[in-house]
Formats: structure tokens, sequence, C-alpha cells
């Protein structure tokens, strides 16, 4: 196949651009299995506030319940502060960690958005860059396959 006028190394080279991301995605994940390695952002760490221990059990316990996360921790009370509609407000919060496999993110969020008493609940993910493999390996486990 020829692009008019342009031949056939055009072609190859915009595919080539087009489908990079993907063959280097697949490339890392063949390496780490045949590795036993990690591949870097393959499980991520979210964020999530709440407003008291209670709703903070109760949230977690709805995220394990429906398999999104491996393993949630709950941090005792942090002071906040923040704005909302234009004045600093002062709170008290409990903070969740949970730990997920990357791909679970939207989900996640999108859950704890249906569940969460907040008007706007504070959920922010980041990748996680490296760390035990075996832990990584018990969190596959933990969550399915999207």
């Amino acid at each position: 196949m020829e692009w008019p006028g342009r031949g056939p190394l055009l072609l190859v080279v915009i595919l080539t651009l087009l489908l990079y991301p993907v063959l280097r995605s697949l490339a890392l994940q063949l390496h780490a299995a045949l590795t036993g390695s990690y591949v870097s952002g393959t499980h991520s760490i979210a964020f999530i506030n709440c407003l008291n221990e209670q709703i903070a059990k109760d949230i977690a316990r709805a995220i394990m319940d429906k398999k999104l996360a491996g393993y949630v921790n709950i941090l005792p009370k942090s002071l906040a502060l923040y704005f909302w509609k234009g004045e600093l407000e002062e709170s008290t919060e409990i903070l969740l960690l949970v730990k997920t496999r990357r791909s679970k993110i939207g989900e996640l969020s999108n859950y704890v958005r249906s569940i969460h008493p907040f008007e706007i609940p504070e959920i922010i993910s980041l990748p996680i860059d490296q760390g035990n493999p075996l832990y990584f390996k018990w969190i596959e486990e933990s969550v399915p396959r999207d």
C-alpha cells in the first residue's frame, strides 16, 4: 500500500509513530512476564478523604467488596484547610490510601463518587513507580482484570 505521491516509507513512518505507545506497552508487559520485573505505573495509589471514621470504613469496605482494590489503609484524623464556595474552611478528615491496578482507577472514582457523602469528594490517584514485585502480584490476584 502506498500513500499517493509519498511512497511506502512515509506510510511506514506514520504507522510506526501511531502504534509506538501500544507496541511499547506490549513489549514492557512481555519483558515483565519473562523476567518477573515490575512495569512502572501498572498499579496506582488513590487518596480519598472522608468526613469521619465510620464513613471511611463504609467506603473502604464497599471498595473491597466490589474488588476495586487489593488493600485500603484508613489513616487517622488529619487537619484540612481548603476553600469552599469562596470561604476558607477548616475540618478534620480521615484519609483512605487505596492500592489497586491503574486500569481500575476510573471505575473506582466513579463508584466512590456515587456513594461518597461529599458533594465533590477528593479522589486523586498517582501511579506507583516501584515497589515489591510480590506485593504487586498479590494486588493483581486480589483485583480482577477489566
